[in-house]
């Protein structure tokens, strides 16, 4: 059992879909505290030949609640925010299917920043064909009030996994020793390069899957999400 742990982003980037294809359970954490000008509201998209910020803007609220606690704001301009990626991508050659992806995500009228998140994700994944069970973490029998690794470790133990595969990012936060001693192997996922034609500028790598879709078909896609990375093992 191949098990990911990750806080929910806007739209993120390919390596965020290749975790959750690459596991049989991806828990979504909605009980943790909500990072400001981290990627959980925004992201990058591409404009002009230029990355650009995307942003979900939020009700203003303390920054020490839970993701979960957390509101879109009331006057989120949905056709505003559309509007932008028609004159961003109009005329990429999947622009059609990929706006009314986006669409349908944005129009989702749940105002909980969480629910709102997790929708955009377990839709995009069905577009994709990623087929991962997708788990929230507050919804798993544990003791919420652990930290970091050890919610992790109670997380892995709860659902059984034999792997964990973390972000490489995270290659600091964990230590093998301690995965070991609860009999579960510890492996961070690095995407490799994956380039693709923008309207014919200058690659610029690592924008919102949103421009992945913009640009590809999904065979190809799908054929990133499984190949294009390479699984570590620290020692």
């Amino acid at each position: 059992m191949r098990v990911a742990i990750m806080q929910p982003y806007f739209f993120p980037y390919i390596g965020y879909f290749q975790l959750i294809s690459a596991v049989d359970i991806f828990i979504v954490y909605d009980n943790i505290k909500y990072t400001k000008r981290g990627w959980i509201n925004r992201n990058r998209i591409l404009q002009n030949g230029r990355d650009v910020m995307l942003t979900l803007p939020l009700k203003s609220d303390s920054d020490t609640l839970d993701i979960c606690k957390r509101e879109v704001a009331a006057d989120f301009n949905r056709v505003k925010f559309l509007n932008q990626l028609s004159g961003a991508y109009r005329g990429a050659p999947y622009f059609t299917e990929t706006l009314q992806l986006v669409e349908q995500i944005v129009s989702f009228k749940d105002e909980n920043l969480f629910r709102f998140l997790h929708n955009s994700i377990v839709k995009t994944c069905a577009y994709l064909g990623i087929s991962t069970e997708i788990i929230i973490s507050s919804e798993i029998d544990i003791d919420h009030s652990l930290k970091s690794q050890e919610k992790v470790l109670a997380l892995c133990d709860y659902v059984g996994a034999k792997t964990y595969i973390n972000a490489i990012g995270g290659i600091e936060l964990y230590s093998k020793y301690m995965f070991r001693l609860r009999g579960v192997d510890l492996k961070f996922i690095q995407s490799k390069p994956f380039e693709y034609q923008q309207f014919g500028s200058v690659f610029v790598p690592w924008l919102s899957i949103i421009d992945v879709l913009m640009f590809n078909s999904t065979d190809i896609i799908k054929e990133c999400l499984n190949v294009k990375y390479d699984l570590i093992e620290v020692s």
